[in-house]
């Protein structure tokens, strides 16, 4: 981290990413526990970020960005989906913060919340989720051990509106909102 931190913080500054933390003790003071050296980078603009995943190829027009939105080429849908909230997320004027644990000894400990956001004083778990969604492990994992820290719980997913066993479902396009 001392080597590039200087490169991301440039980055940030230039607005090309958009840093999100590890907050390895999720409460109202996210920044008293955020870790610098566990971090992930988004791109500020995801537009740009599947030009630059895709410039290695010629097929760059309009017609690439109508077959991944029609499921014709196989991409990490996760990763575009995880990088379209944190536009929308810090757009809405929160920072950015995840939360992760690793446990080498028993991986059925291991968890990462996607996003948390300060809500007055609770924590937001926002786990974002792709066509594919089934299950969230990890933020039942979340739930149980930092339950009274917590306000409302989202997943921001690709269907409709519903609220089931205490998590408040969201389409995508909603994250701006939270």
């Amino acid at each position: 981290m001392r080597e590039y931190e200087d490169a991301f913080v440039w980055l940030d500054e230039a607005m090309i990413v958009s840093p999100c933390l590890n907050a390895t003790d999720p409460t109202v003071g996210l920044k008293l526990s955020e870790e610098y050296t566990t971090q992930k980078l988004y791109m500020a603009d995801t537009g740009l970020l599947v030009t630059l995943a895709f410039q290695d190829d010629s097929y760059m027009d309009n017609q690439l960005y109508r077959d991944i939105l029609f499921d014709r080429i196989n991409v990490n849908e996760g990763m575009l989906t995880e990088n379209v909230a944190s536009q929308m997320i810090r757009a809405a004027g929160h920072e950015l913060f995840f939360y992760s644990r690793s446990d080498t000894n028993n991986r059925a400990n291991n968890m990462e919340i996607d996003f948390l956001i300060k809500r007055g004083r609770k924590i937001s778990p926002v786990e974002v989720k792709s066509s594919a969604y089934r299950k969230h492990s990890s933020l039942n994992k979340f739930m149980d051990k930092f339950d009274l820290r917590l306000g409302d719980r989202y997943i921001l997913y690709g269907k409709d509106y519903m609220e089931k066993d205490g998590v408040i479902h969201c389409p995508l396009y909603m994250a701006g909102l939270l």
